[in-house]
């Protein structure tokens, strides 16, 4: 009898400990923090393409409590409406050539701030216009385009000016954006002091020159700088190119170094969740693993696919696959988020630490883990601040 028991009692904890691997088995993604990076709040732009500007905001955010200066929120409206007029002027320009849209890139905040300077969120909210909290551009974008458009593509043999000389399009234009984002202020007050935007910028000691953009293609040399072939980027900013290998050297060298990364990436893909991680499923090799979880996942339907995901095998890709990928439009300029620190799943697989700005959304609140066999495939550019570049890196690309 005492002997039957032991067996049950021993039958038990093996079914328990059964139970266990296979619990932990389906736990989803475990993470463990190898290096973290100070950030500023999550935010969220909701109804609005600006990911460019909250991103570049938050990036620069980071780089003020790197140096000491304390925590700053930016008004992300002001660098947006000041962009918006420019990219319009940019627009009529050409004729409509360059697309006017709610779009932007890491360059048009380093270009705004150091142009029109920097305004506290306090003085400039988004929503505020229309009685809201969050920005909702539908009907700003409707109004805005339809003006660009009809100046920009419009049958007209010149352009009409005021009496000074001022374009009645461009006074026009701006009038729309002053009605949904507010008026940009020209002073105000902040800790007792007055400041103009361009007095507040200067007072942060921030220098636009010290930030870089870094990318990886191979229709251009290697170590040269190119103006990055995406509709956004409107400006014609130029970016550094590295090898890819390179390319991620200088990531985890700026986050072991205390630096965050302004980064930019595909989110279509399938491997990019929307509950807070992001990885590259391997789908070569889902023959190989008929009946595992990694051949289960390949074969989901998309909202199975928002399911709980976990480790699998992944895609290490080659420079030729990366740049295949961006060729055929299959990598395309998504979504601009700021990455400050590193983690490792249970498997010791490493990955970027993403805070995002759609508010805090998915199963880290705002916060997502993108494998750095994503950010390898995935990655558009990055901006970073020169000294977050390893030095021979650095000097390959003769940046001082």
């Amino acid at each position: 009898m005492t002997k039957r028991f032991f067996s049950l009692a021993l039958a038990g904890l093996m079914t328990f400990g059964a139970f266990a691997q296979d619990a932990k088995k389906d736990e989803g993604f475990v993470f463990t923090t190898v290096k973290e990076n100070p950030i500023t709040s999550i935010k969220n732009q909701n109804r609005a393409g600006t990911c460019w500007c909250y991103s570049s905001l938050a990036f620069i955010e980071s780089e003020l409590l790197r140096m000491g200066k304390g925590e700053f929120d930016f008004s992300e409206m002001y660098i947006v409406h000041n962009t918006y007029l420019d990219r319009a002027d940019k627009a009529v320009r050409t004729h409509g050539d360059i697309s006017f849209s709610q779009g932007g890139s890491f360059y048009d905040v380093l270009y705004g701030m150091e142009k029109f300077g920097l305004v506290p969120e306090a003085e400039m909210r988004p929503g505020v216009m229309y009685g809201d909290t969050l920005s909702n551009h539908n009907e700003l974008t409707a109004v805005s385009d339809a003006v660009v458009a009809a100046i920009a593509k419009g049958k007209h043999r010149n352009l009409q000016s005021d009496a000074n000389g001022n374009m009645l399009w461009k006074k026009a234009i701006e009038a729309i954006h002053d009605i949904y984002l507010g008026v940009r202020p020209e002073k105000f007050n902040y800790n007792g002091k007055e400041y103009t935007p361009k007095s507040f910028y200067e007072s942060t000691g921030l220098n636009a020159a010290d930030y870089v953009s870094l990318t990886s293609y191979t229709h251009h040399p290697f170590y040269s700088s190119f103006v990055l072939e995406i509709q956004d980027n409107w400006r014609w900013a130029q970016s550094y190119n590295l090898p890819i290998d390179e390319l991620m050297e200088v990531f985890d060298n700026a986050i072991m170094e205390g630096y965050t990364i302004a980064w930019g990436s595909d989110v279509s893909e399938n491997g990019f969740s929307r509950n807070g991680v992001a990885n590259m499923p391997d789908k070569n090799k889902s023959a190989d693993l008929e009946g595992s979880d990694m051949a289960r996942w390949l074969k989901l339907s998309e909202e199975e696919k928002k399911s709980t995901p976990k480790p699998s095998t992944e895609l290490w890709c080659t420079q030729e696959q990366r740049q295949l990928a961006y060729d055929n439009w299959e990598t395309t300029d998504d979504h601009g988020m700021q990455i400050y620190g590193i983690a490792k799943d249970q498997n010791g697989t490493e990955y970027y630490m993403v805070k995002n700005s759609w508010g805090e959304s998915g199963t880290y609140k705002g916060i997502w883990y993108a494998s750095k066999a994503f950010a390898r495939y995935k990655t558009m550019n990055i901006v970073v601040h020169k000294n977050a570049i390893p030095k021979d890196i650095r000097k390959k690309l003769g940046i001082k």
